[in-house]
């Protein structure tokens, strides 16, 4: 059952930053190639670097299931988006959860191949996080990872809670995995809602360089 349900949460991962790419691209009024493009990058850009660190062959290089995916979910949300008009939400949604689904793979990645657990959240960082750090700078804006919001707090968070589940809570690796999304979704949800900010140890400086 383990596989199956691992399988489950890359496919939704990979449709999720698939759309969160594609609602960012029509947000700057991309055309149809354009929009594929940045879903392409938005959904294998943290796993690739996270094979790329492992030394083992890239995954969608391998797989054409997650092509096919990031294909027709881009010309999905593209005739979606007709009757859909509120990208910012949507955009929040899968961008969220996307962060969430592929941040456990990266964890899972890490500690199947032996490596210390702190890796194995930096890896599920690197995989919830540098998809959508691509896409920003395809998209000529500030990764959203270096502004104001938690964003890879969260993906940390998540990556510390879910390897404590795993080694003291007794619970199946399934109910691990869905608390560990829910948690990670629930902190960008709520830091969105409140304002949450990481502190900021600078002082009040004008936009000039320094």
């Amino acid at each position: 059952m383990l596989p199956d349900f691992t399988f489950l949460i890359e496919v939704l991962g990979t449709i999720s930053f698939a759309m969160s790419g594609s609602f960012a691209a029509m947000q700057k009024r991309f055309d149809p190639f354009g929009v594929l493009i940045i879903a392409f990058v938005t959904s294998v850009g943290g796993g690739t670097v996270r094979d790329l660190l492992l030394d083992v062959p890239v995954f969608w290089m391998h797989d054409l299931l997650s092509v096919s995916l990031i294909f027709f979910t881009a010309i999905f949300t593209m005739i979606f988006k007709l009757i859909e008009r509120k990208f910012q939400v949507t955009l929040f949604i899968f961008d969220s959860l996307g962060l969430g689904l592929f941040t456990i793979i990266g964890v899972q990645k890490g500690l199947n191949a032996d490596l210390h657990p702190v890796i194995g959240v930096v890896l599920g960082t690197i995989t919830g996080c540098f998809g959508g750090i691509i896409r920003d700078i395809l998209l000529n804006r500030i990764p959203l990872i270096f502004r104001k919001e938690i964003y890879a707090t969260a993906a940390i968070a998540g990556g510390i809670v879910y390897i404590l589940l795993k080694n003291f809570s007794g619970l199946s690796e399934e109910i691990n995995q869905i608390l560990t999304i829910l948690l990670i979704v629930s902190i960008r949800t709520l830091a969105v809602k409140y304002h949450w900010q990481m502190p900021k140890f600078y002082g009040n400086f004008n936009d000039a360089e320094m």
